[in-house]
């Protein structure tokens, strides 16, 4: 009878990380695609400069909108190449570069933003400009807190490549 290792079943049961990056970075990224074409569902959810941005079309600012929406939507697909074997074309050491420095920098990113929007919510900092309460929690809950739950999950997708996918033993030569 073939039993799995460890590392099997723990890798298949760590492969949900993957997906469920890959799900969110989509979803982020097509919400970037949408306000960037003109749409304006939960835009007001957003805020302060980046709403007002937004809302009088911006060139500047819908040329950034459609980039991140690109940038998420690769981010969803590296995701999830952590976790499928069409993965593994990309060279290991590059897979792992991309997979812990995006994963640190989701993670930083999203942390000093939730951090700094905790602060304003519990009046520890004090904006220049009144508190726009409902962006400010969707902002929390919602935006940027997916950037911290993305990195680390991304995290988790790397750590799982790396149990999967271990370093080869270097080849001697003349043994």
């Amino acid at each position: 009878m073939n039993v799995p290792t460890a590392r099997e079943t723990g890798g298949r049961q760590r492969a949900w990380a993957g997906y469920t990056a890959a799900v969110l970075a989509f979803v982020f990224g097509l919400f970037s695609f949408y306000w960037a074409a003109g749409g304006t569902f939960a835009l007001d959810t957003l805020g302060g400069v980046i709403q007002r941005m937004a809302a009088r079309r911006d060139p500047g600012f819908i040329a950034v909108v459609w980039i991140t929406g690109a940038l998420k939507v690769a981010g969803g697909l590296f995701s999830l190449s952590l976790v499928r074997p069409w993965g593994r074309v990309v060279p290991r050491p590059l897979m792992l570069t991309a997979g812990w420095g995006g994963a640190v920098l989701l993670i930083v990113y999203g942390a000093l933003q939730v951090g700094s929007l905790l602060l304003v919510a519990f009046g520890v900092l004090t904006p220049s400009d009144p508190v726009e309460w409902k962006p400010l929690l969707w902002r929390l809950f919602v935006w940027d807190m997916s950037f911290l739950v993305w990195g680390i999950l991304l995290f988790l997708a790397t750590r799982t490549y790396v149990m999967n996918h271990p370093r080869r033993p270097e080849r001697r030569v003349g043994h």
